[in-house]
C-alpha cells in the first residue's frame, strides 16, 4: 500500500468507528481487526501504519468528529507530511479544499473534562505500556525476567513486569502455558489490596472475564474458596478456559439480573473479602480505549452510578464480621469513587474505611492511581471494613 492508500484506509476505518461510537456498535479494535481479516493484501507494515493513523485521530479529538475526513483534514493542517498525502492518487484521498469542515482537536468532551482533574487529561491519552503479571501458581517474576531481559519489574507489585516497547506475549509459550497474564499494574495493586491469602473465602462479585479473579487465585495458592460471579454471561463464560490455562481453582456463578441477592444467599456471612470491581465509565482506561470518551454520555454515567450503589449493597450481607469489601472503579470521576464510598458509609452504620494501600494519592476515604502520577491506568480504590 502507498502512504496515500494507507491514509485513505484509515479514513474509511475511522468513519466506521465514528458510526459505531454514535450507535453503540463494535469497539475500534474489533472494527479494525475485522476490516483487515478480509483484506489479505495489506501487509504487517501496512496494518501497523493504518492503525497508528486511526488511533492518532481518535486520541486527537475528544468530541466525536463530524467525519473522518474532517478529522484528518484538521490534522493535515498541522502536519505538512499528512497534508501531502491528500493527493488524489489512485487509492488515495482526494485533495483537501478550502471551505471543508474541520474538527477542532481537544483532549476530552467538555462535560467530561469538567469531571476529571485537568492535570490528568494528557496522561489518560498517552500510549500505555504492556503490563504483565507472573502467575505464582506456575512460575515467579524472577524466572520471567530472566527469560525476557527487555522487561522490567513494576514497582509496588509482587508479580508485575512491564514492556515499554511492543511485545506479542500471546505468541509465547509462557502465555500459552498460563505462566503469565496481561494485567495493568493498577489492577494488580487492587488484587493486593484484597489481602487474599490461603484458606480465605473470597468473592469477586463483578468478575467479568476474570482477570482479577485469577490474580486472587494466585495469591491464595488455590487454598480456600474463590467465587467469581457476574450477570454478564458472555464475559463470565471466558473464565473457565482462562482458569484452566492458569491452573486456578475458581467457582463460577452466573447471576440472574434483578435476582442477585437470592442467587448469592448461600454465601451470606461467609466472605473474608468481597471484591467489587464495579461497572464504571472506564474514564481511567482511556489510554487503552480512547474512543470510549466518544461513547460515554451523562445519562449513561447516571445509570452506572446507580449500578455501583446496587452492587455495593449486594456485597454487604456476604461479608463476615470484621471482613471487608474492596471497592474499585477504573475511573477518575469523583461520583464513581470517593462520592460513592461516602454514600455507602452513610447507608451502612458501623462500616469503616481504611486505606487499601500506600500508593497513589488520597481521594476521600480511598486512594486514586493515575497514568500521570503512578504509571498505571486510572483507578479509585477503597477498603471498607464490616463491623465485628
Amino acid at each position: 500500500m502507498t502512504p496515500a492508500a494507507r491514509l485513505q484506509t484509515a479514513i474509511e476505518l475511522l468513519d466506521l468507528i465514528i458510526a459505531a461510537a454514535r450507535d453503540n456498535g463494535a469497539a475500534a479494535d474489533t472494527i479494525i481487526a475485522k476490516w483487515f481479516s478480509t483484506r489479505r493484501f495489506a501487509g504487517s507494515k501496512d496494518r501497523r501504519a493504518v492503525r497508528e493513523l486511526v488511533y492518532l485521530a481518535i486520541r486527537s479529538f475528544g468530541e466525536l468528529p463530524v467525519s473522518a475526513r474532517s478529522a484528518f483534514g484538521r490534522l493535515a493542517q498541522l502536519d505538512p507530511d499528512l497534508w501531502a498525502l491528500f493527493d488524489g492518487s489512485p487509492y488515495g484521498p482526494a485533495p483537501l479544499e478550502d471551505g471543508e469542515v474541520r474538527d477542532e482537536p481537544t483532549l476530552m468532551p467538555s462535560w467530561l473534562a469538567r469531571m476529571i482533574p485537568e492535570i490528568e487529561h494528557a496522561g489518560l491519552l498517552e500510549r500505555a505500556p504492556l503490563d504483565l503479571r507472573a502467575n505464582r501458581l506456575k512460575t515467579t517474576r524472577e524466572v520471567l525476567l530472566a527469560t525476557w531481559p527487555e522487561a522490567a519489574p513494576i514497582e509496588h507489585t509482587e508479580d508485575g513486569l512491564r514492556f515499554v516497547e511492543a511485545f506479542s506475549v500471546e505468541t509465547t509459550d509462557e502465555w500459552k502455558n498460563g505462566q503469565v497474564e496481561v494485567q495493568d499494574a493498577g489492577s494488580q495493586m487492587i488484587v493486593a489490596a484484597c489481602g487474599a491469602t490461603v484458606g480465605m473465602t473470597v468473592v469477586d462479585l463483578c468478575a467479568g472475564g476474570g482477570g482479577k479473579t485469577l490474580g486472587l487465585a494466585s495469591a491464595m495458592a488455590n487454598e480456600g474458596r474463590l467465587i467469581a460471579a457476574d450477570t454478564d454471561k458472555r464475559r463470565l463464560s471466558q473464565l473457565p478456559q482462562r482458569a484452566e490455562r492458569a491452573g486456578a481453582m475458581v467457582e463460577v456463578q452466573l447471576l440472574d439480573g434483578g435476582h442477585e441477592a437470592e442467587n448469592l444467599a448461600s454465601l451470606a456471612g461467609q466472605a473474608d473479602v468481597v471484591l467489587v470491581d464495579a461497572p464504571c465509565s472506564g474514564s481511567g482506561t482511556l489510554r487503552r480505549n480512547p474512543e470510549a470518551r466518544w461513547r460515554l454520555q451523562p445519562a449513561r454515567l447516571d445509570k452506572l452510578v446507580q449500578t455501583q450503589r446496587h452492587v455495593l449493597d449486594l456485597a454487604v450481607p456476604l461479608v463476615k464480621p470484621g471482613g471487608a469489601i474492596v471497592y474499585a472503579v477504573c475511573s477518575l470521576i469523583a461520583r464513581e469513587g470517593a462520592g460513592q464510598v461516602d454514600a455507602f458509609l452513610a447507608r451502612h452504620a458501623g462500616w469503616t474505611a481504611v486505606q487499601p494501600f500506600e500508593q497513589g494519592r488520597p481521594a476521600g476515604k480511598g486512594r486514586v492511581l493515575s497514568p500521570s502520577y503512578d504509571g498505571t491506568d486510572g483507578f479509585f480504590v477503597a477498603r471498607l471494613v464490616s463491623p465485628c
